[in-house]
């Protein structure tokens, strides 16, 4: 305890030892002592020192502090120490003593360096990250704090390093995001810090950070701290959620995919009251502002670009913002980047960009949003930030926007003119700004106008029209001869840059606008004069954007003007300036260093009102027309001619192209007319239908109730009229039974016929088997064809057993009926005498009405019966046919066989007479010769002796 005085300052005999000393006997107390008590005290000893000896305690000690977090993690204590000495080692804190009594130029780098070498020393073994995030997870507040602080120092000395060690950890990310869940702010807080070094630059962490619901988290906690009234932590939260989403555009998809947008509208509910804007407010405001800008930047893809800004627009936070916009008293920074961030959620949006127009400023009377920022940038007492911005604005409005392009330039006409001169218009804004004294206010309202133009040239031609009063008692000129007039003037260098390029991209791709500026013969030599001569640095831009405009002039000329033909030009820039000399200074333009600036992003961002030359999407015009004029320079007139040829063919094939087009979009409109004439007349239809239904059912509903009513009279009447009644009843039973004797006597004269048919069948039969069994007499070849004809015969009898069986039965049901008829006979004359009983006589008539019912469904089905009888005589009759057929066939076949077998015994006998004829002969010779008798008798017992032999086998 002596030696622990004497490094905590106590007093001490003799000499004090040095710090270094002190730091080595402290490590040898760390390493060697046993009692946790000595080692918990020793660490906390190298805790007191590590801020003044970041060397010495960083060498010395790093590895028995790693020790320590291995060994002695059940004492909170002592891991807090030594995690919060790692931490003074590796962090560049220094301390305020430090800070004042050894200041030295170069000890901020020096103190860099050590905490980089120190902590590229803790990362050499990944297992020491590792064991870091299983502290991190500790609940503990005396161990999970200085965890966090380390880790964060560790990240920002070595990120990438760090980064892929914990990345490649089991669940690493995912220990690290439970911090933001943490009751305790401290830790919630320095936990949001670390997870912003994490996610730095790392696209895979920041997905796995996205998709751990850190978006939810955060916006919890932005919202718990009061939005934008919040503190420093909502700033923390904000720049997190940027290193998320900022040029990750899985992240962006999921942050819209997930409704977070709609959460992002209460940022910007500033209020009416302007106090209470403190630093901390306009710093949240702004990231805010920044990170929805994010999401809408023109570097990300045009899908995900649209999808968020429709998000924005139908949430109401493009309408939130336009109401900060138009608000007073909000700070110039603010309101610069609530102009960007407007630009681009409108940016080549057509929904937004309606809005945007329909916007008007709180005055009286009330004025367009375009029209107030217009009168902001052509305010040269404006800042010059603010002045930047308004024109992006200017420039997202128009951007793909033809209406909004129509409208501006719609101001400038001579027939929309305000004669009354009570509102400023956007086309007078500009023009005033193009003529007015300022070459700032020149080039912002040139580089407007040349926006306004982009690719449309319908409003080039109507702007052809324009005309403007210089002074009084002068005619009015137009606005392409006043450009030019002030452009010949030799004004300021940014205000002829800013009328070159309005010229340039009027004139591009717009025939007429080029016959117009070649009207004026003073333009040409003015041009060729600015190129041919030598000049300057400052002015070289001039003379690339003069050599541009020229070759404009010549390529998009339609040689309408005789002096100023494609030829004539082109022989005047090889006599005056010279081809090469000519390429060579239209090639100042894109060498220029403000032309790359420029050709960067859409936003014009300079760093001073001098760097303002050029705009980008005037960038885009040169890289296209740059080339195409160096060929058209070189182009011989016999080339031009085969061009122009080519050219007047396309414009015809785009005529026709266009004019088929027109027939189909006409034959397409007839066709929806039709298809919507279909439509409705179907639903006609189907309610015509639905009444007529309707209408049916009613009907039956009166038939019923009529039939009702009819009953019931009856019974009414039934005791005046019961004689009368019966006797009809009876008269109706009478004919029925009449009907019924005659469907009885047809019945049986079909039964009979059908009995003569079946007798007829019989007999066909019988001849048939006799005419088989004649058959049956003819050579084994004939056979097979033999027992397929019994086998027919055998189908065919079988069928008529069945006919016969059918119609017995049908028999059986003609006596049935018979029967039922003498019934109903018998009944009839039984209710003759009780004429008088008028209930039982309808009790009667109705069993009668059901008897005589059955009947003629037994009737009915008697006659499909005999149809089907019908159908099976048919059949059988074609198989009789066909059987008739195979019979006339064996027969001539058997006729065949027998003359064979006649021609055979012809045969026979004559070979036997030769025979005999033979033997005679040899006889007569004396050959003995054997009879005929004998070999048969020697024939048999050879047979004889074989059948005894295969017996006994």
């Amino acid at each position: 305890m002596n030696f622990l005085r004497g490094v905590m300052g106590g007093p001490s005999a003799g000499m004090q030892p040095s710090g270094a000393e002190t730091i080595q006997k402290l490590c040898h107390r760390v390493a060697s002592s046993t009692l946790l008590d000595d080692r918990r005290d020793a660490v906390r000893a190298l805790k007191a020192l590590s801020k003044k000896y970041h060397l010495e305690v960083g060498v010395q000690a790093m590895e028995h502090l790693i020790h320590v977090l291995q060994t002695d993690r059940s004492d909170s204590e002592i891991i807090g120490y030594a995690l919060d000495t790692l931490y003074n080692i590796i962090s560049n804190d220094l301390e305020e003593e430090e800070q004042g009594k050894h200041w030295v130029e170069n000890l901020p780098k020096q103190v860099d360096d050590l905490g980089s070498q120190f902590t590229e020393i803790f990362i050499k073994q990944q297992e020491n990250v590792t064991l870091l995030l299983s502290l991190v997870e500790e609940f503990d507040f005396h161990v999970r704090w200085p965890g966090v602080k380390l880790l964060t120092s560790l990240l920002k000395q070595q990120g990438p390093q760090v980064q892929q060690i914990i990345l490649v950890s089991p669940m690493g990310v995912s220990r690290l995001m439970d911090l933001l869940a943490d009751s305790r702010e401290v830790i919630r807080n320095d936990g949001v810090l670390l997870l912003q070094q994490l996610t730095k630059s790392n696209a895979a962490i920041q997905k796995i950070v996205a998709f751990e619901n850190a978006f939810e988290r955060l916006l919890d906690i932005i919202t718990e701290e009061g939005n934008s009234d919040g503190g420093i932590v909502v700033e923390d939260c904000l720049l997190l959620i940027q290193n998320l989403l900022k040029n990750n555009n899985s992240n962006q998809n999921f942050f819209k995919e997930g409704s977070y947008i709609q959460r992002m509208k209460p940022w910007f509910e500033v209020g009416d009251d302007n106090c209470g804007w403190s630093a901390q407010k306009v710093t949240n405001l702004h990231v805010m502002l920044q990170l929805v800008r994010v999401l809408v930047s023109p570097t990300n893809p045009p899908g995900a670009t649209s999808s968020c800004q429709k998000a924005m627009f139908q949430c109401g936070l493009l309408q939130q913002l336009c109401t900060i916009l138009m608000a007073t008293g909000v700070p110039a920074d603010i309101l610069t980047e609530t102009i960007n961030t407007v630009s681009e959620v409108i940016r080549g949006c057509q929904m937004n960009q309606d809005y945007f127009a329909s916007v008007n400023a709180p005055s009286n009377p009330p004025r367009p949003a375009i029209v107030v920022l217009l009168m902001s940038m052509v305010n040269e007492r404006q800042p010059f930030v603010l002045r930047c911005a308004v024109l992006y604005c200017f420039q997202c409005f128009l951007y793909k926007n033809q209406k909004g392009q129509g409208e501006i330039v719609s101001t400038l006409l001579p027939s929309t003119i305000d004669a009354t001169g009570n509102s400023v218009s956007a086309g007078q804004l500009l023009c005033g700004g193009l003529f007015s004294t300022d070459s700032l206010s020149n080039w912002c309202a040139a580089v407007a106008l040349a926006h306004a133009l982009q690719e449309n040239a319908t409003l080039k031609e109507q702007l052809l029209r324009v005309q403007l009063a210089t002074s009084i008692g002068n005619p009015p000129v137009s606005l392409l001869q006043q450009c030019t007039n002030i452009l010949s003037q030799g004004s300021k260098v940014q205000t002829r840059v800013g009328l070159l390029m309005l010229l340039c991209t009027w004139l591009s791709n717009c025939s007429i606008a080029v016959t117009h500026f070649l009207h004026n013969p003073a333009n040409i030599p003015f041009l060729t004069g600015q190129i041919a001569e030598n000049l300057g640095e400052e002015e070289q831009l001039v003379q690339g954007l003069c050599a541009l405009l020229l070759g404009i002039s010549i390529y998009y000329n339609d040689n309408s003007l005789e002096n100023y033909r494609k030829e004539k030009l082109k022989q005047l820039i090889e006599k005056r300036i010279g081809r090469e000399n000519f390429i060579e200074k239209l090639g100042f333009i894109s060498k220029h260093e403000l032309y790359s600036r420029a050709a960067q992003k859409p936003q014009p961002s300079f760093s001073s009102p001098d760097h303002m030359m050029f705009d980008h999407e005037f960038t885009k015009l040169v890289k296209e027309l740059e080339g195409v004029i160096s060929k058209a320079i070189y182009k011989s007139s016999e080339e031009d001619k085969k061009e122009e040829e080519v050219k007047k063919t396309l414009e015809q094939h785009d005529n026709i192209v266009t004019h088929y087009k027109k027939v189909i979009r006409e034959q397409d409109q007839e066709l929806e007319e039709l298809k919507q004439r279909i439509s409705t007349l179907t639903s006609q239809n189907e309610q015509l239908q639905a009444t007529v239904t309707q209408q049916v059912s009613q009907i039956q509903q009166h038939k019923d109730q009529y039939n009702l009513l009819k009953v019931q009279l009856g019974k009414d009447n039934q005791h005046h009229n019961s004689h009368s009644d019966t006797f009809q009843m009876n008269g109706i039973q009478t004919e029925e039974v009449s009907k019924l004797k005659e469907e009885l006597e047809e019945w049986k004269s079909k039964h009979e016929v059908l009995q003569g048919q079946l007798g007829e069948k019989d007999s066909l039969t019988e001849k048939l088997k006799s005419s088989q069994l004649e058959v049956g007499t003819a050579e084994q070849s004939s056979q097979t064809s033999k027992s397929g004809g019994l086998e027919l015969s055998n189908e065919l009898h079988k069928e008529l057993e069945m006919l016969r069986s059918q119609i017995q039965l049908q028999s059986a049901e003609i006596s049935k009926l018979q029967m039922e008829n003498q019934k109903l006979q018998v009944m009839n004359t039984a209710a003759e005498p009780v004429l008088g009983d008028s209930s039982a006589t309808a009790a009667n008539s109705l069993d009668l009405e059901q008897e005589i019912k059955e009947l003629k469904s037994e009737v009915k089905a008697l006659s499909e019966e005999k149809e089907s009888l019908k159908q099976h005589l048919d059949s059988s009759r074609s198989t009789v046919a066909i059987l008739q057929d195979e019979k006339s066939k064996l027969q001539q076949e058997l006729a065949e066989s027998k003359k064979e077998q006649d021609d055979l015994l012809v045969l026979l006998a004559d070979q036997d007479q030769k025979l005999s004829a033979l033997k005679i002969k040899l006889k007569d010779l004396g050959v003995p010769v054997e009879d005929e008798d004998d070999i048969e008798s020697g024939d048999q017992g050879d047979e004889d002796e074989d059948g005894d032999e295969d017996e006994q086998d």
